[in-house]
């Protein structure tokens, strides 16, 4: 298997090379030459298979021979050694529970995954790589956690001061060791624009081995597929009808990964876009017209994206045809008010405690359903509400019991480097520290 830069100006590169360089040097993201097709017998008895056979199956196309078979059956038995429970919340919404992992958070998966193999090839290579990464929330915990102790990989992890929630930040700033936080004075987009201007910049290339652990780096992004079948394996047994999914989607890489699954022969009936305010790609399914913005901070905070990275790759995955890809999905934009008040409707009449990224996903597979009788579907949650204590504290009116998995982080001291949301204070940082 090898991948293209989306920007069409780059050389094709091999799975190893595409992680390692995280980006294309024509400033593009790396995509799949072709997409592989699960096999038909696969899917129909998909419930006779444990979880670690069929992630490797799933993966060894995209891994191709970058990896040996024996290594990459370990590098997934550790990404996902952990549950993946799709509890039922009320008669046609099910909760795919994606933050049973160490950092509570969905991309648990894609963090330790790529994490494994950059270590994996770190030992071919005699230069230190430098990962480089933009936080929105909870990427940075995970990719900190993942990376921690790993020889030959250095992490420095970029997050908007303010703007992420206590335990997001304890969980990033925290770590010591190889793990670096920077914090910026802006917003994610900011982060973001510095972490890509640094992999576009030859004297810092020249200085460093860069890469990005951000859903743009296909070893980030590919995994998240994963759960998209082990939650088929579990709705299969109550189940006749493929599921509607509603994915809370911030930089999209989340969704883009479970479109894949769906291409690649993964039954689902419909996807739904569950936005924020920061709703660029809602706006697009609607109008046919894309415009970034601006983002906007709200109690969603890791969705807060103006400008999101990997819708590129859903265009690409259909054709740029925006019929095709409306017919796909749905875009739905939910307030920060309607998120309370789905958080405190949802804990009152089920008993079930969503975070504020689950419950825009919950008001939009809702709102959905009720527009199309008969169907049913899963939310992807994606953070326990923990962290998120004061939004969801005020709103049920009751602390929330602390994960034992969490307690330690309160007892550690914050570390991390103020800077200006700039590259040039961000490239000083690197080259001098």
């Amino acid at each position: 298997m090898n991948y293209y830069s989306l920007n069409k100006n780059a050389a094709n590169v091999d799975f190893r090379e595409a992680t390692i360089k995280g980006q294309a040097p024509d400033k593009g993201l790396y995509f799949p030459e072709y997409i592989p097709t699960v096999a038909a017998d696969i899917i129909k008895n998909i419930g006779k298979y444990s979880k670690e056979e069929l992630a490797l199956e799933i993966m060894l196309p995209y891994v191709g021979n970058t990896i040996t078979k024996t290594d990459l059956q370990k590098i997934v038995t550790e990404t996902i050694n952990f549950p993946f429970p799709l509890v039922q919340v009320q008669e046609n919404i099910c909760s795919l529970e994606l933050f049973h992992g160490p950092t509570l958070a969905f991309k648990d998966v894609g963090a330790r995954f790529m994490s494994r193999c950059l270590g994996y090839f770190s030992t071919q290579q005699q230069n230190k790589v430098t990962v480089l990464v933009a936080t929105s929330g909870d990427t940075g915990g995970a990719v900190a956690n993942g990376f921690l102790g790993v020889d030959g990989v250095e992490v420095v992890i970029l997050y908007p001061s303010g703007k992420v929630s206590p335990v997001q930040e304890l969980q990033l700033t925290t770590c010591g060791q190889n793990i670096k936080a920077l914090e910026v004075k802006g917003s994610f987009d900011d982060c973001q624009a510095m972490v890509k201007d640094a992999f576009m910049d030859a004297d810092l290339n020249d200085h460093l081995t860069l890469t990005s652990a951000n859903s743009i780096n296909v070893a980030r992004w590919l995994p998240q597929q994963l759960y998209y079948f082990f939650a088929y394996q579990q709705w299969i047994k109550e189940n006749e009808a493929a599921p509607v999914i509603s994915v809370p989607s911030g930089n999209f890489g989340n969704i883009c990964a479970g479109l894949l699954a769906h291409v690649s022969g993964l039954p689902v009936d419909h996807f739904i876009a569950a936005c924020n305010v920061n709703d660029a790609v809602p706006e697009y399914l609607r109008t046919g017209n894309y415009l970034s913005k601006k983002a906007v901070p709200t109690i969603s905070n890791a969705m807060d994206v103006g400008s999101p990275s990997n819708f590129i790759r859903v265009m690409e995955l259909f054709q740029n045809s925006y019929q095709t890809i409306s017919e796909k999905i749905t875009g739905y934009t939910v307030s920060d008010e309607i998120t309370k008040q789905t958080i405190a409707a949802v804990y009152q009449h089920h008993n079930y405690l969503l975070d504020p990224h689950g419950a825009v996903a919950f008001y939009a597979l809702a709102d959905y359903l009720n527009t199309h009788p008969g169907k049913k579907g899963m939310i992807l949650e994606t953070a326990h509400p923990v962290k998120f204590p004061d939004t969801v504290e005020e709103i049920i009116g009751k602390s929330i019991e602390i994960p034992e998995s969490v307690k330690p982080l309160f007892q550690l001291e914050k570390k991390s480097v103020l800077i200006e949301p700039t590259f040039s204070d961000l490239k000083n940082w690197l080259l001098n520290r």
